[in-house]
Order: structure tokens, then sequence, then C-alpha cells
């Protein structure tokens, strides 16, 4: 019998669904894309077309101490936060996975608000309260105001592994003698593994990625990689950002495709 869907009419909204689809793609990866080209551009101004190719702008990243004091001083930042996200965010899961938890979701708003409230609102908020408890212009300082903008990216990873963990695996070990400790050692942490591990790098991400709470926060010390692009781009406008922002780029790719490989595992297991 023949398919009533089959024809022009269905080819023409195949057709339309993949071209609007890769339309969507060209609009949101392009002015990522034409950052790379621009970074071996051997022209001072960040213009096409691309005359003649050079490692030039690579040369001045790497052998400039600010820029590679920025670099390590976000790596340090994000790696400390990341831990402290992965360790708060993971123990906030567990509890909220709990239903009986009295606020269960209101705990549950506020620990996914940073996500949500605009970055210059957590920006200002933070500013005040840390400016009173002396944490301003502090590496201390900087690496709670990340953690709490890391944490809840970990809670949703590690809230979604425990709402897919099979209850009848505790109750099993509980059943043969284990105690809580031992059940959450031994059972809980290998099952949510993927979810702390997507959690952090997420967690990574975020940290090394932000610039709004690190300006109103951060002292003269205290220069992140996306604080000293900002500065540069705000000032001189050098192709020395088109390099440091084509390694941003790279590491951003690294971290989404690790996080896509633990999303198919924790699938596929389950």
């Amino acid at each position: 019998m023949k398919n009533p869907n089959a024809g022009p009419m269905s080819f023409l909204g195949f057709f339309s669904l993949s071209l609007s689809g890769w339309l969507v793609l060209a609009f949101l990866v392009l002015p990522i894309l034409i950052v790379l080209p621009l970074s071996f551009s051997d022209s001072r101004y960040m213009s096409l077309p691309i005359n003649s190719l050079t490692l030039h702008w690579y040369q001045d990243f790497f052998g400039s101490t600010q820029w590679l004091g920025a670099l390590f001083n976000s790596f340090s930042i994000a790696i400390l936060s990341t831990v402290c996200a992965v360790v708060l965010g993971g123990l906030a899961a567990l509890g909220l996975s709990h239903e009986r938890l009295p606020g269960r979701r209101f705990i549950e708003v506020l620990l996914i608000a940073p996500m949500i409230v605009p970055a210059v609102i957590v920006g200002v908020g933070m500013y005040f309260v840390f400016s009173s408890l002396g944490l301003t212009r502090t590496f201390g300082g900087l690496v709670l105001a990340h953690t709490t903008l890391a944490v809840p990216f970990v809670v949703i990873n590690v809230g979604s592994a425990l709402s897919g963990l099979n209850q009848r695996l505790l109750w099993a070990a509980a059943s043969m003698g284990a105690t809580p400790w031992i059940c959450l050692r031994k059972v809980t942490l290998p099952l949510i593994a993927p979810g702390l591990i997507s959690g952090g790098l997420f967690a990574f991400a975020t940290s090394l990625d932000e610039v709004v709470v690190t300006i109103f926060l951060a002292g003269p010390d205290q220069r992140t990689l996306p604080r000293e692009m900002f500065t540069t781009a705000r000032e001189s406008l050098s192709p020395v950002l088109l390099a440091a922002a084509t390694i941003m780029v790279l590491f951003a790719t690294v971290l989404l495709v690790l996080s896509r490989h633990l999303t198919h595992r924790k699938e596929n297991a389950v």
C-alpha cells in the first residue's frame, strides 16, 4: 500500500527541516570557527581575506609572562573550584535525592539559582557580601565565587544520575549487612561516577570561561585568561587575543567531547 505521506511534499518538508537545521548550526558555529583562521593571519588587523599565515601571535602569547600568568591563574582557579564544586554539589545532590527532605524543591531552586540569575547581578551581590568578609581581591575569594557558579552544574548532572539509580542494588547491599557508608562508597559512587565527572567537566568549563564575576571580585594580581582577553579587546585589540580565543575554543571542545563520551557511557550502562 502506498504511503500517503510519501511524495514531493514529504521530501520538501524533510529538505526544509534539514536546511533550517544547517542554517541554525552555521549561525551558532561560524562566529567561533572564524576565529581559528584569523589567529594565523599575519595582519595586525582582524580582517579578511587572509594574505599569509603565521604563528607570530601564538609566539607572542606563549612568550608573554602576562598571558601565561593569566592562563596559569585560570587553570589554578578552575581546578580548585571544580574540586570544591564536585564535593559540595555531589553531597547536595545526594541530599536532594531523598524525597522526604523538608523544603527539597526550595533548596534545589536556591542551588541552581547562580546558573539562572544574570551574571552581573550575581557579581554585584558577591561583591558586597565578599567585601564585608574581606574576600575581594583574594585568590580564595575567586575560588569560592567560581565554586558557587559551578555547583549548579554538578547538582544537575549528579541528580540526573541518581534519578536512574536502581534502588534495589542499595537494598540488596543493606540486606547483606553493608553499612550506609559502605553502600555509598561501594554502590552509589561507582554508579553515579559518570554524573560526577560530567558535572566536574561542566564546572571546569564554567570557571575557565567566567569573566563578569571575576571583574567584580579580582584584584590586580588575579588576572585570569578571560579577564585578560576582555581587557585586551577593550584597550588594544591585539591579534594575540585571537590566539588566546583559539586556545579557549580548543579546551572547550575537548571538555565537550569528554562530557559527551561520558553521557553515552551512562546511557549504554542504563
